[in-house]
């Protein structure tokens, strides 16, 4: 129901720019598109305790853990259009530690959704705390925005970057210091 609702949206949008939907390179294009954004908007559909699928451990390691360089993509709420970065975390345990591939999958689940910037970084802090309870999270995302790139002000070299602090990260600027310079070094792999 919801696949034909929005394929025949989108044969309508195409009537409404002049397009003719039933020309051949066309014919496709509505249901292409409508599998295309739910697709892209799966994070609704999805629970941040589904994906973590409880590989959160009892692990006394109290030093800081820096997962970086995580590609998201996700689509402006504003204009429906793609911004594309990639997202650094940061955390302290306090007993206990996630599956480092179940960060990457919390934030494909809060990408997956129609998005502005700084509350994705801020949801995606609030899940590791809820998660496991750290003494401190830190979420660096740094993006560009089509919204920006292909319209509007038409900016292609323009970025942007959001954080998110929580406990110690947000209290200690030698812990911030810390993190940004993990997340800044040059890489070692």
């Amino acid at each position: 129901m919801r696949l034909k609702k929005m394929t025949d949206a989108c044969g309508t949008i195409l009537e409404c720019i002049g397009e003719d939907p039933t020309r051949e390179g066309l014919i496709k294009t509505p249901e292409r598109w409508a599998k295309a954004l739910l697709f892209l908007t799966s994070g609704y559909c999805k629970t941040v305790k589904e994906v973590t699928n409880a590989a959160i451990f009892q692990e006394q390691h109290s030093e800081m853990v820096v997962v970086r360089d995580i590609d998201i993509h996700s689509l402006c709420e504003h204009h429906m259009l793609p911004f594309s970065g990639k997202i650094h975390v940061g955390y302290i345990p306090n007993g206990k530690v996630i599956g480092l591939s179940k960060i990457a999958r919390i934030a494909e689940v809060f990408s997956r959704r129609l998005q502005v910037q700084e509350r994705l970084t801020r949801e995606i802090a609030e899940a590791i705390v809820e998660a496991v309870n750290p003494l401190g999270v830190g979420v660096l995302i740094e993006s560009k925005h089509f919204c920006m790139v292909m319209r509007g002000v038409e900016k292609c070299s323009a970025s942007t970057s959001s954080s998110s602090m929580r406990g110690v990260f947000r209290k200690s600027s030698e812990v911030r210091a810390e993190f940004f310079s993990i997340i800044n070094n040059n890489r070692l792999i």
